[in-house]
């Protein structure tokens, strides 16, 4: 009986370990996404401008592909992305993994630009010798027909943002499209609240935070990320005085490790002058050193 019941728990843990790892392979992309193709075309240059950004972003993880050298502490173990799982993807679903990540695998659609995700693709495509690229009939230039305005209300203390075509049949609300919006800081961007979607009229509003220091006149800049179906990726700046005002000093104002070495703190100069003044001495005593042994040699 003890047997029997010890058999039954093993299969049970062994069956939820198979369901879960289906689940974490199985990404279940949409049908529109999953045929989602590339404008770019997928050559030589764009291969190697996309292994640039697959070594900085994600070999940490999957390796090199074609080494079997993934990251094997992390679960589920990344895929090797030159094997036949990874290539018997659609170029959609490649795209929808990078912007939506999962579990282990972060989202890209903030860090990369749509371009540079296509070209990691390209990349990783370019271990495929049977791969034949369908390119889409996108035009990316349609993004500059889209105008992003910002405008703050005081009183609510929220950022309206309006995102607006200027189709030729005329002005067109980019409605149903997903916005998310940062605050440039000095070492990249604070996302404010979470992705919002536009109403009928192209309209979405962020509550905006009452304590977000800005420069000394209270001024921030907001930048305005968007992904549309009809006009692609786009992203718009806007300068709006609606911060703290902070009077806070430039990164190369004050002394600090990442300044010049006139405005190094006064530790690493002491500790640097030291290591100098160390090596020097320890240089006079190995010549003075080989000075006697010459002149004992010399003697003898």
């Amino acid at each position: 009986m003890y047997t029997r019941n010890f058999r039954i728990l093993i299969l049970a843990v062994v069956s939820v370990f198979l369901m879960q790892s289906f689940a974490q392979n199985n990404w279940n992309v949409p049908a529109d996404k999953k045929a989602k193709n590339s404008y770019i075309k997928f050559d030589a240059a764009s291969a190697r401008q996309g292994e640039a950004i697959y070594n900085k972003n994600c070999a940490s993880c999957h390796g090199n592909p074609g080494k079997g050298n993934s990251l094997k502490s992390l679960k589920p173990i990344p895929p090797d992305l030159s094997s036949k799982g990874t290539q018997a993807l659609t170029d959609g679903e490649l795209s929808y993994i990078l912007i939506t990540g999962r579990m282990i695998m972060p989202s890209f659609k903030n860090v990369l630009s749509e371009e540079d995700r296509w070209k990691v693709i390209s990349y990783i495509r370019s271990f495929n010798k049977n791969y034949v690229q369908l390119l889409s009939k996108f035009d990316p230039n349609k993004a500059k027909l889209v105008k992003v305005s910002m405008s703050y209300d005081p009183k609510t203390k929220q950022v309206k943002v309006d995102v607006k075509a200027n189709e030729k049949s005329g002005v067109v609300s980019l409605k149903n499209t997903e916005i998310a919006l940062f605050v440039s800081r000095y070492f990249g961007k604070l996302q404010i609240e979470k992705n919002q979607i536009t109403n009928t009229d192209g309209q979405a509003v962020f509550n905006f935070p009452k304590d977000l220091p800005g420069d000394k006149t209270g001024t921030v800049e907001l930048v305005v990320k968007l992904n549309d179906e009809n006009y692609g990726e786009i992203e718009s700046a806007t300068k709006l005085k609606i911060a703290v005002p902070t009077e806070k000093p430039g990164l190369t104002d004050d002394r600090a490790i990442w300044n010049v070495l006139a405005k190094a703190p006064f530790w690493i100069i002491i500790l640097y002058s030291a290591g100098v003044l160390a090596f020097i001495a320890v240089l006079l005593y190995l010549v003075m050193t080989l000075n006697k042994i010459r002149k004992s040699g010399a003697k003898k």
